[in-house]
This record gives C-alpha cells, sequence and structure tokens, in this order.
C-alpha cells in the first residue's frame, strides 16, 4: 500500500508551480478594477429618483385594470399582441435566412476563403446594435411594426446564424461520406445527413432568439418601432403610475408564459 502511495505523492510533488500565473491574473484583474472605477462617477441619486422608484412600484402593484381589459388598439392586450407578432416575423424571417448565410460561413462546407467573407458580413450585422438598425430603418419604411419586423429580421440573422455555424460545423461527416456511398443524390444527403443532425439545434436557437426578440420588440418600440416600449416610455414620463403598473404586469405575465413554453419545448428537443 505504501509503496502505492508514493508514486501518486511523487506526481503531486513534481505538478507545475502556477501560482505566480494566478499571482499575475489577480493584479491584472485588480488594476482593471481599479481603473475602470476611476472611469465612472457617481453624482449621487436624482432629485426626483426616489419618487420616480416609488411610483413605478406602486403602478405595478395598483395597475391600471380598465386597461388591462381593454381589447382596443390602446389596451395592454393588443400591445402586448403586437409585440409578440413583432418578435415571431422578426424570429422566423431571420431565422429562414440564417441559413443560407450559415452555410457559406461553415468551413467545412464551402472553401475558406468563402467562408471568412461571410463571417465578416455576419459579424457586420451583429456589430451594429438593434437601437441603431431601428433608427435606420425608420427613416426607410417610416415608425411602426414593420420597421420593428425588419429591424429584428436583420438583428436576428447575426446571432442566429453564429449558432447555426457552430452546429453545422460540428456534423458527422461519416453520415455523409456513407450516404455518397450508397449513391444518394445532393438532396437525399441533405434530407437524410444534414437536417436530422440539425433539426433539433436550429429549433432550439429559434427559441432562444425569440426570448431575446420579446425583449427587444418593447426596447424598440420607444424608438418607434412598434410594440408596447412607446406606450410604455410615454406613461412613464408622463408618471401616470397605474398605466405603468398595467403595461409593466402585462410584460410580466407574457414573458412567465414564453418561458414556460420554451423550457418545455426546449427540454422535448434535447430528449428527442
Amino acid at each position: 500500500m505504501q509503496n502505492a502511495i508514493n508514486p501518486i505523492e511523487e506526481m503531486y510533488g513534481s505538478r507545475p508551480r502556477r501560482w505566480w500565473i494566478y499571482t499575475v491574473v489577480v493584479l491584472i484583474m485588480v488594476v482593471l478594477l481599479g481603473w475602470s472605477g476611476n472611469a465612472i462617477q457617481f453624482k449621487g441619486l436624482a432629485a426626483r429618483g426616489s419618487d420616480v422608484a416609488y411610483g413605478i412600484v406602486y403602478g405595478i402593484f395598483h395597475p391600471d385594470m380598465n386597461l388591462l381589459i381593454n381589447w382596443t388598439r390602446d389596451g395592454v392586450p393588443y400591445m402586448l399582441f403586437e409585440t409578440v407578432a413583432i418578435a415571431l416575423l422578426g424570429t422566423l424571417i431571420g431565422g429562414v435566412l440564417a441559413v443560407p448565410f450559415s452555410f457559406l460561413a461553415a468551413e467545412n462546407v464551402v472553401p475558406k476563403w468563402v467562408a471568412f467573407f461571410s463571417r465578416a458580413f455576419i459579424l457586420l450585422i451583429r456589430t451594429i446594435p438593434s437601437l441603431v438598425w431601428a433608427l435606420v430603418w425608420i427613416r426607410v419604411t417610416g415608425p411602426g411594426a414593420f420597421c420593428g419586423v425588419v429591424t429584428q429580421s436583420i438583428c436576428s440573422i447575426g446571432m442566429i446564424s453564429k449558432l447555426y455555424i457552430n452546429a453545422i460545423e460540428d456534423l458527422d461527416t461519416r453520415i455523409l461520406e456513407s450516404l455518397d456511398a450508397a449513391g444518394c443524390t445532393t438532396f437525399q444527403k441533405i434530407r437524410y445527413g444534414i437536417l436530422p443532425q440539425l433539426y433539433a439545434n436550429f429549433v432550439s436557437t429559434i427559441i432562444y432568439r425569440f426570448d431575446i426578440n420579446i425583449k427587444d420588440a418593447t426596447t424598440l418600440g420607444i424608438v418607434g418601432a412598434g410594440g408596447i416600449g412607446a406606450a410604455l416610455i410615454q406613461s412613464i414620463n408622463s408618471r401616470r403610475w397605474s398605466m405603468v403598473g398595467a403595461f409593466l404586469f402585462g410584460m410580466i405575465v407574457l414573458m412567465l408564459i414564453i418561458e414556460f413554453s420554451s423550457t418545455k419545448i426546449r427540454k422535448k428537443l434535447a430528449r428527442g
């Protein structure tokens, strides 16, 4: 037993001494934190900041019930429906358009120079924030829900394509080689060799992006791209806290429903 322990002790004693690396990393982190802290100056709370915070909390617990059950264009249900519609259409259009870009950017499918330029184009889309895209497209299409759909479609291409590329590059090429040896056509190889491997991953990515687009649709509404965001910011600016509470309450309920549904779907996809 003693002889069996000695080799282990010898290996432990000869382990790499990396304490100096950890020390350098910690020192670098401390320097970065200190440098970042010097760039941020806290000037105290706004004069009426506590009143705004209290108003929002009060509104959440005392929402305007008439607004919650108002089924006209000015009611919470219609605005939430518009927000979901913008996010859903933007996600689906972006998810479909991301497929060809993803295959053109996958190095195991196309030559490296084609993949390089395709990845550069996708990176360009991801670099520009969604609010900037919305401000650009508002000048083209005018304010409204259509602007929100176009903006979310473009923004979705950037993120979805990146996740699609990872899935495509992880393909099991041995299946394709087997189908090729069996004399299958290109369509048959895509149908029986590629799509079954990518289906669950693609659907999970679209669901994940839909969750993000729901939140982004609210933000885009602030700049006039449709959805509930415009009405929410107007209510906050006019300090109508009961209306703010109604909008926030509706958004919270909507996000809980979407989160519950998406979690169930992801679990089902993961289990096959």
